[in-house]
């Protein structure tokens, strides 16, 4: 609908003032019904030119049906184009053009400090007081009722003219914000993605006005109107193949009226609505859908959007308005999950977290932060994101928590404590569209999320503090609950000489760990780390060899706190480069005062040759960086057999007794551990579960059997004590052989790379054979030929 030629309607005043208590209406509104019914009694509701195309394109549902999957992260869209709308806002304020190379902000952060006064752009390095204050700028707003709830997010940005609405608010696919660096909506289509999930109907409600202070300079006859519209589905009809979304309009026009304030800002609860709205936008979704989430905003949802916004811009005050619920407070600030967790650290994460570290993978470098939870505190902070994926503090994909349970990464004793975030926000364009979807929500399969993964593998498996807590997690689990493995070694000595097929699955070569018989080799004190580094030191005194078909580490020795990579105020900075060109393929882990540096060699390298390698390490704090230099000598291809890198092994610290370091002996059975109905919440057994198999991080799995599974404990209610455990010992090891079955298949077949979760598997899989293994066992071996 093309509106460059605005046709002002007659009449203004009268008409205006209708067209205010309609809109009023329409905002107080708290359902769907009453919507259709204050525009069918205005009679706007069933005339057809009362409504535009959304974008102007009749195919529009191609486009806005396929955006967020999630209601929430459709939800998070609104709430960034409310932080755009901020930073628009002051942008204008100090007549200044939003794409101008040389006087606008080069980037948010600089925005950020610009505008707002932030340092480095982050909310963490502001005072309470001043996220309060800022938060007074964006509202979300919770109305209607508990299982139908309506949503408001309300900005003092910059607004819109109603001539202008068609080409922002109501615009698919135009550069709107592509050449301005400092926002983050680029694509003109995210906020639509809250639509499919706005109830049957998908409306929406905007009203909007242009700020006062951007419009004096402005030639707009309708600068100093409000405009609203609302935004519903029509179905398929009229030979049309698919659904079209359409806006409201009057007379041709968005409709418009005159008035100093609006009544829309929250009130006390439980009153939605009575402070003045000067100017800014309005935003309603009615009746939207997400499952889940019925409990008072200010808990689920503030958590969920926390982790989806980690570092926010902006802060956004919540309002929870519905009537019913309790609580000491039913408003707080939202700054993001980074700043949340920093100030709750001391009660939620394990000493030493969280940990920095940096990647650089196809030459796009990346800041990882890694969080170690305290057990059963990680469910305030995230639901199945293990992996999550930043640019300019908003997420745009994660890979899920079963990726700590690959093979590689061997944290399956952890993956109920972790949370990892990469922020990709240097990401060039054009890898940041191969990694990234538009709807900022998925990533896209691809070279690069491989490469990226692989380097997560490695970054996670060798971080020494999360290895540290994985044993310890592991001991304190199945210490004085581990079976003597003898009797399983009998019986499978005897199955195996009965049945050659199931020797395989007791590979001589493979060792699997067993966290007793452990020797204390030395004791290392706390560390301390300082918040700026006195020191960075090279751990190498000499060229190091590495082959072709291998990476190679090596290590610095450094005071520098463990979160000193990837922090909020005056983070550091880590670069790589050899024969004086930046190396694309690495990864820094740093934890309590040593850094690894893992390294792959680059492309086109060749036996022989002699690579010259420089690291600096820098903030603003350094006159100057942390300078080293090394040399590695490329070597003939080794026996990828033996492992992946080269390092040296060091030597225990020491000779003396010690309870924090240990070596693991060795056995070539798995570890089998009852599990009874009391601790069935420790592994999220239900009377169904059978099995679940836990990667030691080493070579193998413990077993954890299901004791009290409702089948075994059918099959055994009738028998004598004697029968009973012998129905216990056949229930146990059958089920321990088929894990060990699927273990070995999917060893052998690499099924993690494609994204098979095993254990994930395994746990499926016995559950539903759980039912007949007992019987199979005890019926089928008195089957005779003539059966």
């Amino acid at each position: 609908m093309d509106l460059t030629h605005w046709a002002p309607q007659s009449n203004v005043t009268s008409k205006g003032s209708e067209l205010e208590k309609l809109c009023l209406g329409l905002a107080k509104a708290d359902s769907e019904k009453e919507v259709i019914d204050t525009l069918k009694k205005a009679g706007y509701w069933d005339n057809p030119s009362n409504w535009r195309f959304y974008g102007s394109i009749e195919n529009n549902f191609s486009v806005i049906g396929n955006q967020q999957s999630l209601p929430e992260s459709a939800i998070v869209e609104k709430l960034i184009n409310s932080v755009d709308a901020l930073l628009m806002s002051e942008c204008l304020r100090r007549k200044i053009n939003p794409e101008s190379r040389e006087h606008a902000p080069k980037d948010i952060i600089a925005a950020l400090e610009e505008f707002f006064g932030i340092s480095q752009g982050s909310l963490w390095n502001a005072s309470i007081s001043q996220r309060k204050t800022l938060a007074e700028n964006i509202s979300f707003v919770a109305t209607g009722r508990k299982d139908a709830p309506c949503y408001e997010i309300i900005d003092d940005g910059e607004g819109q003219t109603p001539r202008k609405m068609p080409d922002t608010f109501l615009s698919l696919s135009k550069s709107n914000k592509l050449r301005i660096s400092f926002v983050q909506g680029k694509f003109n289509m995210g906020g639509t993605g809250v639509l499919q999930f706005a109830g049957h109907n998908n409306l929406q409600l905007i009203v909007t006005k242009r700020d006062p202070e951007i419009a004096k300079s402005e030639n707009d006859e309708t600068k100093d109107l409000w405009g609203f519209t609302v935004v519903r589905r029509e179905d398929p009809k009229e030979g049309r193949r698919s659904s079209a979304y359409t806006y409201l309009v009057v007379n041709g026009n968005i409709p418009t009226f005159k008035a100093e304030s609006l009544p829309l800002l929250p009130g006390e609860y439980p009153n939605p609505y009575g402070r003045p709205m000067l100017w800014g936008t309005f935003i309603k979704l009615y009746e939207y859908q997400i499952p889940g989430y019925k409990t008072n905003i200010l808990f689920d949802l503030y958590n969920r959007i926390c982790l989806l916004l980690p570092k926010i811009a902006l802060p956004v005050r919540f309002f929870e308005r519905r009537v019913g619920y309790t609580g000491h407070t039913m408003e707080t600030t939202m700054n993001g999950l980074s700043v949340r967790l920093f100030e709750d650290r001391r009660t939620n994460l394990e000493d030493g977290f969280p940990s920095s570290s940096t990647m650089s993978v196809c030459g796009e470098n990346m800041v990882c932060q890694i969080f170690a939870f305290k057990k059963g505190q990680s469910e305030k902070y995230r639901k199945d994101e293990g992996v999550v994926f930043t640019i300019n503090g908003q997420t745009h994909g994660y890979l899920p928590v079963s990726f700590f349970n690959h093979k590689a990464v061997g944290m399956s004793y952890l993956s109920d404590s972790i949370l990892v975030t990469v922020d990709c926000t240097n990401f060039s364009g054009r890898n940041r569209e191969d990694l990234f979807m538009n709807s900022r929500d998925r990533l896209r399969s691809g070279d690069l999320k491989e490469q990226i993964e692989n380097k997560l593998e490695d970054l996670l498996s060798h971080h020494s503090g999360l290895r540290a807590l994985r044993e310890k997690r592991r001991r304190e689990e199945i210490q004085n609950k581990l079976e003597d493995s003898k009797p399983l070694k009998d019986v499978l000595e005897d199955l195996v000489r009965k049945s050659p097929a199931l020797a395989s699955l007791l590979n001589p070569g493979i060792k699997i760990k067993t966290p007793f018989d452990l020797r204390p080799v030395g004791e290392q004190e706390n560390f301390v780390g300082q918040e700026f580094p006195n020191y960075f030191l090279l751990q190498l005194d000499e060229t190091k060899n590495c082959p072709l078909n291998r990476r190679f580490r090596v290590q610095y020795e450094t005071d520098a706190a463990n979160d000193y990579f990837e922090r909020d105020r005056l983070p550091g900075k880590f670069q790589l480069r050899i024969q004086d060109k930046e190396t694309p393929d690495y990864v820094l882990n740093l934890w309590n005062g040593i850094a690894t540096l893992t390294v792959g060699l680059p492309d086109g390298v060749k036996v022989g040759d002699l690579l010259e390698y420089r690291s600096d390490v820098s903030d603003e704090t350094q006159p100057n960086p942390f300078e080293a230099n090394f040399k590695i000598k490329v070597l003939e291809e080794a026996d990828l057999r033996k492992g992946g890198t080269t390092t040296e092994r060091k030597k225990p610290p020491s000779e003396k007794e010690g309870d924090t370091r240990y070596i693991s002996s060795n056995l070539s059975l798995p570890k089998i551990i009852p599990v009874h109905k009391e601790d069935w919440d420790l592994h999220k057994f239900d009377e169904n579960s059978a099995l679940e198999a836990k990667d030691t991080g080493g070579e193998g799995y413990d077993f954890f059997v299901n004791m009290d599974n409702v089948n075994l404990l059918s099959e055994i209610k009738a028998r004598d004590e004697i029968n009973a455990k012998l129905l216990q010992e056949r229930y146990k090891y059958a089920l321990v052989l088929i894990g060990m079955a699927m273990l070995r298949e999917n060893s052998e077949r690499k099924a993690e790379k494609n994204g098979t979760d095993i254990a994930k598997e395994v746990f499926e899989v016995t559950a539903k054979l759980s039912v007949i293994i007992l019987p199979m066992i005890s019926y089928l071996g008195e089957l005779e030929i003539e059966s």
